[in-house]
């Protein structure tokens, strides 16, 4: 009984912990004042004042399109990548496993760097220019979440009966559409996993980002793109953060909150949908 009450009681103060700050941040994403810890009174001016504010649209927009664009990139890679390994020899798929691990475990200021010189100084040596551009800012997001996707997709391999595949090809299919029609509807869950976690990872990041950006998207004034993590940086070196961004961190955090609850709703659905199924 004591060690159960303990249990429970360490659990909810790691949770405390963990969301504390987050919650103090929606509190006083409902007051004008400039630092957080003063109150100037229940106001709702900060979040119509966060769709004026240009400098973070700007940002924000930014955070999407890579996050959307180097997902969907990471998505197809990680995929074509799980898929090829499973359905190859013993030895190439343990190396490209082991391969594939290396940017999962690594630290992330090892790939930026390493990708930071591949960009930057090789390509002056060779063209004399900084070739640093959105380009080179999504091939490092690429980086960051193929290997993760790769790791989604695996065991939903690992599980799909190998038959299935086998048959398909036996009653006249072609590999690619035994792939399509047969393998993909199966892993279909493991890929829309990889997909939401390298939107995530990208959305997260911050040293490739600012070790890779360059000019182009949105922000067509500035020498390199800013995404909300730049620009949070950047704000922090200047003074305090606009009082905007605490308005779109309660912003973000409902919207991962009823994603959360929709997903866990589908799941409960699908599981009940399934039970009835096996009864019939």
């Amino acid at each position: 009984m004591v060690k159960k009450i303990f249990g429970q009681a360490y659990i909810w103060l790691i949770l405390l912990l963990m969301y504390l700050p987050i919650l103090v941040l929606i509190a006083f994403s409902f007051t004008t004042s400039t630092n957080v810890g003063v109150w100037n009174g229940f106001s709702f001016e900060l979040y119509p004042a966060l769709f004026k504010n240009k400098e973070v649209m700007v940002a924000l927009a930014n955070t999407l399109i890579i996050a959307v664009s180097a997902a969907v990139v990471s998505t197809i890679l990680g995929t074509l990548g799980a898929v090829g390994a499973f359905y190859s020899g013993k030895k190439f798929r343990k190396g490209y496993e082991f391969v594939n691990q290396i940017p999962v475990v690594n630290a992330e200021i090892v790939m930026a760097l390493s990708l930071a010189i591949m960009f930057a100084a090789l390509p002056s040596v060779i063209f004399k220019a900084d070739l640093r551009c959105y380009w080179t800012l999504l091939i490092g997001h690429v980086v960051l979440g193929a290997p993760f996707v790769f790791i989604s997709v695996k065991p939903k391999l690992q599980q799909m009966d190998p038959s299935l595949y086998e048959a398909a090809i036996d009653l006249g299919a072609k590999p690619h559409q035994a792939l399509w029609k047969v393998t993909l509807p199966e892993i279909l869950p493991g890929v829309f996993s990889g997909f939401l976690l390298a939107i995530t990872l990208s959305l997260d990041d911050f040293i490739i980002s600012q070790f890779t950006t360059g000019p182009g998207l949105l922000s067509a004034g500035d020498p390199k793109i800013v995404t909300l993590s730049i620009l949070v940086q950047d704000k922090i070196k200047k003074g305090p953060i606009p009082p905007v961004l605490r308005a779109l961190t309660t912003i973000i955090f409902i919207l991962v909150v009823l994603g959360v609850i929709g997903v866990s709703i589908y799941r409960s659905y699908q599981a009940k949908h399934i039970k009835k199924k096996v009864r019939v």
